[in-house]
């Protein structure tokens, strides 16, 4: 089952989106049309006469049919047949069957036979006309793709697959079933590992992202809409591509056919390798609608060794906001082209503090890579653990240096903020906005609240709501909150803001 990317984008977010796309200019080497070189004017010079000069147009029209036209080799299509023969067996359906608590944000209501009990509901986030109140807990069944990565049963697929999952069975092409153990998920790249009890199993071979280019063949192979073993052909359309709400990985896009159920399904390139873990799509309708969203394979593998090695992913943090460059932006900065991330704030007390960051400063590269985008920065920086070092090339007044910068720990996406169970919790569940969701909300700062309960939904705190204060002051972290609720007060006032308006709500934890 695959996510869907929102359809209703910020002009920040469309902005975001927008970047990388590839200008193209019309081929070199064409010739006049059939009508100009019939109506063109000769000058036929009469015995001994000097030859009359040719015209503008007859003359740019012969230079440019003497032109050459610039042969680009023939494309062999790949063998998609060989390619289903010999790596399919290694694909996998996934079925999943649990107990589903369903927020605001996943969409419990859902228009649309069979949607209300499908627990993805992040595929269809976006899609207009759905309705999304939060509903509790429910029972669910649901299923995905995935794939074998090793001859002893361990298998990749997406996290949003196995989210809340308390049954998952893997289903081989030869019609073997195995019940398997999820020995780890990560939310931030929805990448998942699976183990199945079993040996000698058919594995995929893995390919190398970053030698995918735009324009080369593709292959997707999982279970749509639970048809199982379904192929779809296509390109890649774009590389590194951002997308709102998912700045760690750095997608792959494809016009290959995805629909739910290709969730956690394998991407191969035209040789047959694995480069891709097929993730989302983007829809207007909750269909395929020709834009299809990939984990770079190495993205996936290094989730993989962290969930195999401890059990868990850890992320790292930067501590800055980074926005795109524009040409205007560049030109003010002293830059010759829009290339690199502009740093628009540090936060106080981070990594990139501690190195001596400053707003206005522009990433150029981060460990000899040269950084197009801000997504190239939030990519490197998400997959790296925390501890790691990472060299940053930076254009500062005109003028280039570098700094070294040891990153520290991300935040986890969701945490709790409450005080003892006793007395003073405020029943929300928050998260730091992302910077696209800040652009697109015209806010500096606030934590979006994810999930109430408690004494905070009783005072009409709603999902969806950013917190931006509490008891005036304003609150940029989780940590913020918690110390405000050491002392166990009996009431708060909370500032947040709603569908673009700002009001207090006063919450009795008494």
């Amino acid at each position: 089952m695959t996510r869907t990317a929102k359809t209703a984008l910020t002009a920040s977010a469309a902005a975001l989106l927008a970047a990388g796309v590839t200008i193209t200019t019309a081929a070199s080497g064409w010739t006049l049309p059939t009508w100009l070189q019939n109506k063109a004017p000769s000058a036929v010079p009469a015995s001994g006469d000097v030859p009359a000069s040719p015209t503008p147009i007859a003359a740019a029209a012969a230079a440019v049919m003497a032109a050459p036209a610039a042969a680009l080799p023939p494309a062999q299509l790949p063998n998609y047949r060989a390619i289903v023969q010999t790596q399919g067996p290694a694909v996998v359906g996934i079925t999943v069957a649990g107990l589903h608590k369903v927020s605001a944000e996943d969409g419990a209501e859902m228009q649309g036979p069979g949607l209300e009990d499908d627990p993805f509901f992040r595929f269809f986030r976006g899609v207009p006309g759905l309705r999304m109140q939060p509903r509790g807990a429910q029972p669910f069944r649901g299923q995905g793709s995935g794939f074998i990565i090793s001859s002893d049963g361990l298998v990749l697929t997406n996290a949003h697959v196995v989210r809340d999952a308390k049954q998952v069975t893997v289903k081989l092409s030869d019609r073997r079933e195995f019940s398997a153990q999820v020995l780890g998920s990560d939310p931030a790249t929805d990448i998942a590992v699976l183990k199945l009890d079993a040996k000698g199993l058919p594995a995929v071979q893995l390919g190398d992202p970053k030698q995918v280019q735009v324009g080369d063949y593709v292959l997707a192979i999982g279970a749509p809409y639970g048809f199982e073993q379904t192929a779809t052909q296509g390109i890649v359309s774009a590389k590194s591509r951002s997308l709102p709400g998912d700045s760690v990985v750095p997608f792959i896009q494809t016009d290959a056919a995805v629909n739910p159920g290709n969730s956690g399904g394998p991407l191969f390139d035209a040789s047959g390798r694995v480069v891709g873990v097929n993730a989302q799509i983007y829809s207007q309708s909750g269909g395929f609608q020709g834009l299809a969203f990939a984990i770079p394979v190495d993205v996936a593998l290094k989730v993989k060794d962290q969930i195999v090695a401890h059990g868990k992913v850890e992320h790292a943090r930067l501590g800055v906001t980074l926005q795109d460059l524009s040409a205007p932006l560049a030109a003010s900065f002293g830059l010759g082209a829009p290339d690199g991330a502009l740093v628009s704030s540090v936060m106080p007390g981070s990594a990139a503090a501690k190195a001596g960051l400053k707003a206005g400063d522009v990433i150029t590269a981060v460990d000899g890579e040269a950084v197009r985008v801000a997504g190239d920065v939030s990519s490197r920086v998400g997959l790296a653990r925390p501890g790691d070092k990472l060299k940053l090339e930076l254009w500062r007044d005109k003028s280039r240096l570098s700094e070294t910068v040891a990153l520290g720990r991300a935040d986890k996406e969701v945490q709790e903020a409450s005080a003892a169970p006793e007395r003073g919790s405020l029943g929300l569940a928050l998260r730091p906005l992302e910077r696209q969701e800040l652009r697109g909300s015209g806010l500096d700062h606030g934590l979006l609240i994810e999930r109430v309960t408690g004494p905070a939904q009783l005072a009409g705190v709603q999902p969806g709501d950013v917190l931006l204060a509490l008891n005036g002051k304003p609150v940029q972290d989780i940590d913020q909150v918690r110390d405000a609720m050491k002392d166990k007060p009996k009431q708060v006032a909370l500032l947040v803001s709603r569908d673009g308006q700002q009001i207090f709500v006063p919450v009795r934890l008494g």
